[in-house]
């Protein structure tokens, strides 16, 4: 004999849209407690598809049921299966779907859809040549043209994708590919006022950087938009001299001489400087920096830096970069550049985002 729950998620294919609009606000309020995600667990088999079919709805019905998903796929076991069973590519489908009503709430759930390696694969549609990173293509392509919207930023999530698939080095790749240009635009983005584009673009930043070894090349001919982006956020609050910006290329030295709003979230300064360390870990990367007098922006925002994680930040890079220029250390004092076994250098780590918020 069926559950009254069972009956209740019975009523998600129900053909009256009364009853079915009921049914998913009640699912869609059960999910917001650990109870009801825990009962709703174990009828996954039913509730993912019948939710998932729901997408396509109008945005009465549609809406709490991507909300419901959001709040689900928190659970790494019922992230899977939705991975599992398509909800990548679903959510991609309708997300660029005519008329969706709901494109924030979609790129919210493939955040935490990509959060898992299975995720990050079906994004990047690896197996697949031809259509290999297109769904990452259009989201780049959404995540730039939407930040002049003036009704809402519905793609400013994209950000933590981008995050989250450049973990990996597959994800990396597309991103670093000097003919998709898509790592130059999305640096473009750092001068959003939006806090969560700003972090998606560092943390994107950050991760390539772990491929500055064999990619320095292709970080570096994007060095009119990288450097900025990486350097005017740990550069402190202070007009530089006339000295000291005639050192450095247009695009910095116009940005340091004037007055310019701080970056306040310490993370956003901490990804900067780890992704200039893993560049000046390369020599050619070292002489870059020393070229754009990269040390001297360094020494200026580290005497106004009062966050010991970012102080921390700066010492690692300081140990590397106020080096003579005639030194070519091999090993930098503080963390070790050398690599462990999963390619990832010792004291840093791939980050991610995820959503958490429960509707």
């Amino acid at each position: 004999m069926a559950t009254e729950l069972e009956e209740l998620l019975g009523f998600l294919s129900s053909p009256s849209p009364q009853v079915k609009k009921a049914a998913v606000d009640i699912v869609q309020g059960l999910t917001g407690s650990e109870d009801g995600l825990q009962s709703l667990a174990k009828y996954s088999n039913i509730v993912l598809p019948s939710l998932s079919q729901l997408l396509g709805d109008k945005k009465e019905v549609s809406e709490p049921a991507v909300e419901a998903l959001i709040n689900l796929s928190q659970n790494s076991d019922l992230a899977a299966k939705m991975v599992t069973m398509g909800m990548v590519k679903t959510a991609l489908d309708m997300l660029y779907k005519p008329g969706s009503g709901i494109t924030r709430l979609l790129v919210m759930l493939l955040v935490n859809l990509t959060q898992s390696d299975a995720g990050i694969a079906s994004l990047l549609q690896n197996g697949d040549e031809k259509l290999h990173g297109l769904y990452v293509m259009k989201l780049v392509r959404s995540f730039c043209a939407s930040s002049n919207e003036t009704n809402g930023d519905q793609f400013d999530h994209v950000g933590s994708i981008l995050v989250n698939i450049s973990k990996k080095e597959a994800g990396r790749k597309i991103l670093l590919d000097s003919k998709r240009g898509l790592l130059k635009q999305i640096i473009r983005q750092f001068d959003s006022t939006s806090t969560l584009r700003k972090k998606g673009v560092s943390g994107t930043i950050r991760n390539c950087c772990f491929e500055a070894e064999s990619q320095l090349q292709s970080l570096l001919l994007i060095s009119e938009f990288l450097w900025p982006a990486l350097l005017l956020p740990v550069a402190g609050n202070q007009i530089y001299s006339e000295q000291d910006t005639s050192k450095m290329p247009l695009e910095l030295a116009s940005a340091l001489s004037i007055e310019r709003e701080p970056v306040d979230d310490p993370e956003i300064r901490v990804q900067a400087l780890e992704a200039i360390y893993m560049i000046t870990l390369q020599e050619a990367g070292r002489r870059a920096f020393w070229g754009i007098n990269g040390p001297r922006i360094l020494q200026v925002g580290y005497e106004a830096e009062e966050d010991p994680k970012v102080m921390e930040a700066y010492e690692q890079v300081g140990s590397l970069v106020l080096l003579p220029q005639a030194t070519s250390p091999t090993k930098p004092h503080g963390p070790t550049h050398e690599k462990n076994a999963n390619g990832i250098f010792a004291g840093l780590f791939f980050i991610s985002f995820h959503v958490t918020t429960n509707y």
